[in-house]
This record gives C-alpha cells, structure tokens and sequence, in this order.
C-alpha cells in the first residue's frame, strides 16, 4: 500500500493564493482595462477622465484602506512594509488630485446619481475591510489594493500621458514581494483564512469599478 504522504498535494500557500485571486478576479482580468474604448478611441479622452474621478472617489482621500490597516497591524514583519506602502499612496493620492485637475471635469452621463451611490458603497466597503477587527482581515485588503495597483497604474498613466501628467515611480510592482510577506505573515489557517478574504474582497470591488466604468462608457457612446 503507498504511503499516505505520497497522495498528499501541498497546500497553495497565502502569498500563491492571494496572487491567483488578483490575477484571476481583480484589475488586470477586466478586459476594459487594455480595451480601445479606454486607451485609444474616440471616447477615450472622456473614459479615462471618468476612470480618474472615480479612482480619485474611490481611493484619494486620507485614510485610505492601507492607512486604515496600518492603524491597526502590529505585526512586526509587515509594519515595516506598512510604513513604505503609506508613503507611496500618499503619492499616489497626490498623483490622482492632479490627473483629476488636468482631466477637466467627470465626463456627463446618462444615471450619474445610481454611479456615484455605487462608488460611495465600494468606499464604504473598503473601508469596513481596512477596519476589521478580524485579524489578518486589513492586512490582506491592504497588500490586494496594493497589488492589484500595479494593474490600476496602467491606466492612471495612460491618463497621465493624454492630459500631460507625469507619474510617480510606483515601488510595488514586483508581486513576489507581495507574496512572500503574505506567506510570512499568515502563520496560521485562521490568518491565511482572514487574510485571503480581505484580499478578495478588495479585488472584487475594483472588478466591479471596472464593470461600472464600462457601463458609463457605453451610456454616453449611445447618447
């Protein structure tokens, strides 16, 4: 009879686990994001103005989700990165206001009222994730917002070079980093439990940003 071990299929660790959840349902798997409707069309001036106000609605005021877990992380391994990250979001912030101030105004579109109630919810439920008082919970909302940035990046510069905005460096694009301080930090089942929902939870809401950006879109191609 073999040995038990031999049929025993490791475990995906947290970091493997949470760079599939990004890769699979977060930014980088909406296909609006390398779409012509964004990046190079006729109506891509005005989507992307519209994908930095409600990336600005979404992400540009302090305390923002990484901030927030900051707050409350007292794990030695990760407040270290934590100090970094929050100095680089608040570059980010800065880098929104402006990409904001030089995209003009939020492009006018058919349902604005049901857009902005469903941005202020997203907030809403980062902002419950980077708060929570299950351990692991904010950290893993804190590294899925800053890993899925990277994806987020791409389209904030391609504003950046149509309304002639420099960019920021961006210090967290290599996500092996990311994953290697989420292997290190969820020691325990519960941790890794915790940490991957925060995580999930986080790239499903900027998923549904896309999907909701897409949607405004199309309203004003069809007006």
């Amino acid at each position: 009879m073999a040995s038990a071990s031999v049929g025993l299929a490791r475990s995906p660790r947290a970091g493997e686990l949470l760079l599939s959840s990004a890769a699979a349902q977060g930014s980088a798997a909406h296909a609006y994001l390398t779409s012509e409707d964004l990046l190079s069309g006729r109506e891509a001036p005005r989507n992307l103005a519209d994908a930095v106000h409600f990336l600005a609605a979404l992400h540009g005021r302090y305390p923002g989700v990484v901030d927030h877990a900051a707050n409350r992380c007292v794990d030695p391994l990760v407040r270290g990165w934590f100090n970094d990250a929050t100095y680089s979001f608040a570059a980010e912030r800065a880098y929104l206001a402006r990409l904001a101030v030089a995209a003009g105004p939020l492009p006018s579109t058919p349902g604005a009222a049901d857009s902005a109630g469903a941005v202020l919810g997203q907030r809403h439920a980062l902002e419950m994730l980077s708060q929570s008082e299950r351990n692991g919970c904010a950290v893993g909302a804190a590294l899925a917002v800053v890993l899925d940035w990277s994806a987020i990046r791409s389209v904030l510069d391609a504003a950046g070079r149509r309304f002639g905005v420099d960019a920021p460096a961006w210090p967290f694009a290599d996500a092996t980093a990311i994953a290697d301080l989420a292997d290190g930090f969820a020691a325990t089942p519960s941790l890794q439990r915790a940490l991957l929902f925060g995580a999930e939870q986080v790239v499903i809401q900027h998923f549904g940003l896309w999907d909701l950006l897409e949607a405004r879109g199309q309203a004003r191609a069809a007006v």
